[in-house]
């Protein structure tokens, strides 16, 4: 391990004492798990006329500001100890969004949490270093990058000016590669592996090397291996399963499968109804060192981590 706690303003992570948790706060109209709080009501998208619109989108971002601190509210109370908002969705087959829409989603948002929940350790769910700098100002300590600094060239340099801790996020998703299902959803159909554990732990210390080069410090770094983006069903189980041998590489490490198309296309499930399936990999990946879990249900999840580390870490 690189160091064992992190300190974040007044919260200290101390890892291996207990499993951490991040409730997921997608402010998006088109999460892939139905949950994206700027989700417009049918009559807001009828509506063509420039003033209307520009009144309903309006009212409807206000909603959404309520509905995301009304969610955080909840988070915080059921066991959140980071909450992560992002404003573009990774969805598979979803389009992508430009910084000053993503600003015009986030901003508020992370402002009006700050102000309601001055306590709270916000983090920022961006691959885009204008959003970071912007989310940083307005109350965000963390960034979670998906794609782990490779999109943004003057990302690591930003975070490490701010000394934001940093979540790398394995990623080899192809837009062009998606597999649709009827009621099951989209999913990355995955890239060729040769030796998937092997490769994704290499890919992940190019980031890493990329992020101390820029001179963010190696206790503010944190892997995440990339549920879901750029594999296939079975990719993402064996992932979980030696969750352990990414672990090794010596940084605290982020689990994220919460709702994902593997545990649908697993139990044959839409994703709000995969609750269960979330529950056993998220027990199976603290099993395997997980430090800190991502996640749509934080209740019941930070319920399923408290039992486990009461399992593996007495």
């Amino acid at each position: 391990m690189k160091s064992d706690s992190l300190q974040i303003g007044n919260h200290t992570f101390h890892w291996g004492s207990r499993t951490y948790v991040m409730g997921i706060l997608n402010i998006t109209p088109d999460s892939f798990s139905g949950d994206g709080i700027l989700a417009l009501p049918e009559e807001h998208r009828d509506d063509v006329s420039g003033a209307s619109r520009r009144a309903s989108a309006d009212e409807a971002r206000g909603e959404g500001i309520a509905a995301a601190v009304a969610q955080a509210r909840d988070f915080l109370s059921n066991g959140a100890d980071i909450l992560d908002v992002g404003g573009e969705s990774t969805r598979p087959g979803s389009q992508p969004v430009g910084a000053e829409e993503e600003l015009e989603r986030v901003i508020p948002v992370i402002s009006a949490l700050a102000r309601e929940f001055p306590d709270a350790l916000i983090s920022i769910d961006t691959y885009k270093a204008k959003v970071a700098e912007a989310a940083f100002r307005a109350g965000a300590q963390m960034l979670n990058d998906v794609w782990a600094l490779r999109a943004d060239p003057q990302l690591a340099s930003v975070a490490a000016a701010l000394r934001l801790p940093v979540i790398l996020m394995h990623n080899r998703s192809n837009p062009a590669s998606v597999e649709v299902r009827a009621q099951l959803g989209n999913a990355y159909i995955g890239s060729q592996y040769d030796n998937l554990i092997e490769e994704v732990k290499r890919e992940l210390l190019v980031s890493v090397e990329m992020a101390r080069q820029a001179g963010v410090e190696a206790s503010h770094i944190i892997l995440d291996p990339g549920i879901g983006f750029g594999k296939t069903r079975e990719h993402n189980l064996e992932l979980i399963n030696r969750l352990a041998e990414i672990r090794l590489l010596g940084y605290p490490v982020l689990l994220g499968p919460s709702r994902k198309s593997f545990i649908g296309f697993t139990l044959d499930l839409p994703a709000d109804q995969r609750l269960e399936g979330t529950a056993a990999t998220v027990a199976v990946g603290i099993a395997r060192g997980a430090d800190l879990i991502r996640v749509h249900d934080v209740k019941e999840m930070a319920r399923v981590a408290k039992m486990t580390d009461a399992i593996v870490r007495s």
